[in-house]
């Protein structure tokens, strides 16, 4: 296909149409182009409404009716012919994806071309799949989701602008089938071992956890980690899962799945503010269980990540460390009045610091 090109200066863009990519691997090639010599910046990844606003904080602009489906790549570099090799560079990287570099060797001829094919060609090679990640338009993840559960998998959504009605089927069609699905917008999890999405290389251990959010997930991870305590699985649900809509239809399934699993001692549940009429159901299906559960539904339980962490070490046995944290050289000078802000890179967290500071200063706005 022939990209559409722009070039403000120091910024060139090109806009390959249609060319979706998965965007985790996108973010390992804009590492790659970013780290080249003379390059400020790079941006290779789908042209969603908040790519094309990192765009623009690089100086840079799409061609007109640009959208999600699109794949943009953009090098900001003082030097047109260091702007060009970038983009060579770029178009090396997106080829390789494109060929299927990472394959495991698999031939034009016998790679399969649908998640169902897939599974049984994974299971003809002797180790049985189990599970599909799922990372296309979130039009068309459902389709691709259904067919993995049809075909015996669990399955991990990466995708996120799934329509809600789309999800509430999905997960109904797994519950019948005794399967799970993750998501969508699920971007992290940690399954035997073997980390999905943005999922953090943590110890095994005992301790099994349903996120119905991803930066919830990751600092629960990290601080049990850093105590000596390690994970059996953290399955993630996706953020609308404890909705009035969704019902927490996969935590049900997550929580149960983690139950009968004789590796899992204890369940920690983390969610960011769900609907106060499903928190109250999971709740009480939690203390029905076999195994304990430690539920952190922010707003709703009353407790933040790190007094769960906390809690989880008392009851094996294990000591809160002091937990690793970063301050400035220079406390910054206080302020007299004004308004409290805070930038952060997950709602969830963003959720439980404003929780902590209207404790002590009142009901807090936000802007997310």
């Amino acid at each position: 296909m022939t990209p559409d090109t722009t070039d403000t200066g120091t910024v060139t863009v090109r806009v390959l149409r249609g060319a979706y990519r998965d965007s985790v691997a996108l973010m390992r090639v804009s590492r790659t182009v970013a780290a080249l010599d003379g390059v400020r910046s790079a941006l290779v990844a789908m042209a969603t409404e908040l790519n094309l606003e990192l765009l623009a904080d690089m100086g840079g602009a799409a061609p007109d009716g640009v959208g999600p489906n699109d794949l943009l790549v953009a090098v900001c570099a003082e030097a047109a012919e260091v702007r060009a090799s970038a983009l060579r560079r770029a178009d090396d990287e997106l080829a390789a994806m494109a060929a299927g570099a990472a394959s495991g060797g698999s031939t034009g001829e016998d790679r399969p071309r649908t998640v169902r094919t897939a599974a049984g060609h994974t299971a003809r090679g002797g180790r049985p799949a189990t599970v599909a990640l799922v990372a296309v338009p979130g039009p068309y993840a459902a389709a691709e989701a259904f067919d993995a559960l049809e075909a015996g998998l669990d399955v991990l959504v990466f995708s996120d602008n799934v329509p809600v009605e789309h999800e509430i089927a999905l997960k109904d069609a797994a519950a019948r089938l005794g399967r799970l699905v993750m998501g969508p917008d699920c971007g992290t999890a940690v399954v035997g071992g073997a980390g999905l999405g943005f999922a953090n290389a943590v110890r095994p251990g005992p301790v099994g956890v349903v996120a119905a959010s991803g930066t919830g997930a990751q600092q629960l991870m990290c601080l049990l980690d850093a105590a000596g305590v390690g994970i059996s699985h953290c399955l993630g649900v996706g953020g609308r899962d404890l909705s009035a809509a969704v019902a927490g239809r996969s935590t049900r399934q997550a929580l149960r799945m983690l139950d009968a699993d004789p590796a899992t001692e204890r369940i920690v549940l983390v969610s960011k503010p769900p609907a106060p009429e499903v928190a109250a159901a999971i709740e009480a299906e939690c203390a029905a269980l076999a195994t304990p559960v430690h539920p952190v539904l922010l707003g709703a339980s009353g407790r933040d990540i790190g007094a769960a962490a906390a809690e989880v070490l008392a009851a094996l046995g294990r000591p809160a460390p002091d937990w690793p944290r970063w301050s400035p050289e220079r406390p910054p000078a206080p302020r007299p009045g004004g308004a409290l802000r805070g930038l952060f890179c997950g709602g969830t967290l963003a959720d439980e610091a404003m929780l902590l500071a209207s404790a002590s200063l009142g009901p807090i706005a936000s802007n997310i």
